[in-house]
């Protein structure tokens, strides 16, 4: 289908961009790589009347070491998530997801911040920074602020981002814990997960378990009271609300998120 009509807005700033969201509030979306938007908009999901393209904020993509975390900027692509050699020493976690999003296309042009920002649950970046204890840099026209990732996830495709706030950036703790996984099962390669793990050390979240991306806290809890890896994840479908769709049942995904927890605390276990 053909997207309906809007107008295009092309900021030159992070500062532009916010003030050109408060000028058409609500009826204004920004535009990133445009992997999550664009499509709803050619089913007429969504039909913003103001599209606001962050393409040429090139100030927002870079990955720099802070000392204790690693900054990302919301801008950067998976691709140089994927290959940057900062993110391989420091969060493999994270490097080697966002190696797994999608195809070499998608990668070359979606971007981290617009996959946490859209907060698709069957998206495999935002449950990676979930389980890495992740903050978020939102800004606008009063100024940032931090948000833990724990906090950001509100529903299906909400966050607690203000109308008119810009994601900036992604603040990631250097994790304590050296041993991870990420696991997920898919149709094809290039689908979105049927249901996803991904661990650091004893954290745990889930792809597509939910209207969110979820931390595994009975998987967790269980790891802490010193249960076997395989013994953990019987936990693994606790507490979530898997949906039922032509690609699985809600028990087959529930049957997946135990068998790829165990799989991704056991391979986390062989890296430790």
């Amino acid at each position: 289908m053909i997207p309906s009509v809007f107008t295009y807005r092309r900021a030159g700033s992070a500062e532009e961009a916010c003030d050109l969201a408060a000028e058409y509030g609500e009826d204004a979306k920004y535009l990133a790589g445009g992997h999550s938007l664009l499509p709803l908009m050619k089913l007429r999901l969504a039909a913003p009347e103001v599209i606001i393209d962050l393409g040429g904020l090139r100030d927002l993509s870079y990955v720099t070491d802070q000392g204790s975390y690693v900054a990302i900027g919301a801008l950067t692509r998976h691709h140089d998530v994927e290959h940057s050699s900062l993110l391989a020493r420091e969060l493999p976690l994270l490097a080697h997801a966002a190696g797994q999003v999608g195809d070499p296309q998608i990668r070359h042009r979606g971007t981290i911040g617009g996959s946490v920002a859209h907060a698709d649950p069957a998206s495999d970046l935002p449950a990676v920074l979930l389980a890495l204890d992740a903050t978020v840099v939102a800004r606008g026209t009063d100024g940032a602020r931090e948000i833990g990732i724990g906090e950001f996830f509100q529903g299906l495709f909400e966050t607690v981002l203000e109308p008119g706030e810009l994601l900036t950036e992604i603040r990631v703790p250097k994790p304590a814990a050296v041993g991870w996984s990420f696991q997920k099962f898919t149709q094809r390669a290039i689908d979105w997960a049927i249901v996803g793990v991904a661990v650091q050390g004893n954290q745990v979240a889930l792809v597509n378990m939910g209207g969110t991306p979820l931390r595994a806290v009975t998987v967790e809890a269980a790891l802490a009271d010193g249960e076997s890896p395989a013994d953990a994840a019987a936990h693994a479908a606790e507490g979530t609300s898997a949906a039922a769709d032509i690609r699985a049942s809600r028990e087959y995904r529930e049957h997946l998120a135990r068998v790829l927890v165990s799989r991704a605390l056991t391979e986390a276990s062989t890296r430790a």
